[in-house]
């Protein structure tokens, strides 16, 4: 936050040192290499997002912005490390929705605090997730699919990209706010859940629109609808589970920026300015949109909102499922 000439003169003489000496900090920095940790294999969204926004911000700062790919433990390892860090400006980590939403809830040993060990900067992107299924499927709507699995509680197949993945989690919500149950197949990521959607193995399966889309574009899978608040930019014609099956209902992938908690706010206030600077370059946002995701940028305040918020959202919903990574 910029303060004001007025605010400035305000401050008590006995703090205006520590406050003139966090300013010039700020103005100074970066000095050095930047590094953005990556719990992820490299391709993965929160990879390919996070190297957008790298590659924009080190033209902007003249100094590099390196991604570090640490995978494995359900991003937990890579959190940690970046929880760990020197809280400088220096090291950031690519937070997640599920690092920092879901884990919390669903793992029985979580190495950092999703609130507290973290000073939010900026979310970068939303990817959504739909509904999609096989051709041969009967019902060729949202709210015929409802009926059909309605008839037949437990009975009718879904496939998720895996146990406590947004796609799963995604399904559980579906499940919490309606009466709707399904069978729930888990996958080891969503390549293998869609190539046995599109073989006719299992009829339904919840994916990223990033996944899907090819797929639907080729006549292989039928859309029926995305969870997002909004309609997509990508498929403008299929409706939201919200404005059909269930009001209200919201759920994505997201992929954002934090800093170690105790970063000087002014730094955390740089970045998250110049990473939205970045996110509204139209090459940026249409790069975006071709990968199947939505530039989502925001100020620190709100994405500590969005955070907490989804931190609370989905501790419900894992109690109700019962979804535990053990």
């Amino acid at each position: 936050m910029t303060l004001s000439r007025r605010g400035l003169l305000a401050v008590p003489a006995a703090l205006a040192p520590l406050h003139v000496q966090a300013q010039g900090a700020a103005a100074g920095w970066p000095a050095r290499p930047v590094r953005i940790i990556v719990p992820f294999p490299p391709g993965q969204a929160a990879d390919t997002v996070t190297r957008l926004v790298a590659d924009k911000l080190t033209a902007r700062w003249g100094q590099p912005v390196v991604v570090e790919n640490r995978a494995g433990g359900a991003g937990a390892p890579g959190l940690e490390a970046g929880a760990r860090a020197a809280p400088d400006g220096y090291t950031l980590t690519a937070g997640t929705s599920g690092t920092l939403g879901v884990n919390p809830s669903v793992l029985a040993r979580v190495p950092y605090d999703a609130e507290r060990d973290f000073a939010p900067i900026s979310n970068i992107a939303m990817v959504p997730l739909m509904l999609v299924a096989h051709p041969s499927f009967a019902a060729r709507d949202v709210r015929a699919m409802a009926e059909m699995v309605r008839a037949r509680p437990g009975d009718i197949n879904i496939a998720s990209a895996g146990p406590a993945t947004s796609q799963h989690m995604a399904i559980e919500l579906l499940q919490m706010r309606t009466d709707l149950r399904f069978s729930i197949v888990h996958y080891r990521g969503s390549g293998p859940g869609i190539t046995d959607l599109i073989a006719g193995v299992v009829p339904l399966m919840m994916d990223s629109v990033a996944s899907a889309l090819p797929h639907i574009r080729g006549g292989r899978a039928i859309p029926l609808a995305v969870t997002v608040a909004g309609r997509v930019p990508q498929l403008p014609e299929t409706p939201t589970i919200a404005e059909t099956i269930s009001p209200g209902y919201q759920a994505a992938g997201w992929s954002g920026l934090v800093a170690p908690a105790a970063t000087p706010p002014e730094i955390v206030a740089k970045i998250s300015a110049d990473v939205r600077a970045a996110l509204a370059e139209p090459d940026v946002v249409q790069r975006l949109l071709n990968l199947g995701t939505v530039a989502d940028p925001g100020t620190p305040e709100e994405f500590a909102t969005f955070v907490r918020n989804e931190i609370v959202k989905w501790r419900e919903v894992a109690r109700a499922g019962n979804v535990r990574l053990d």
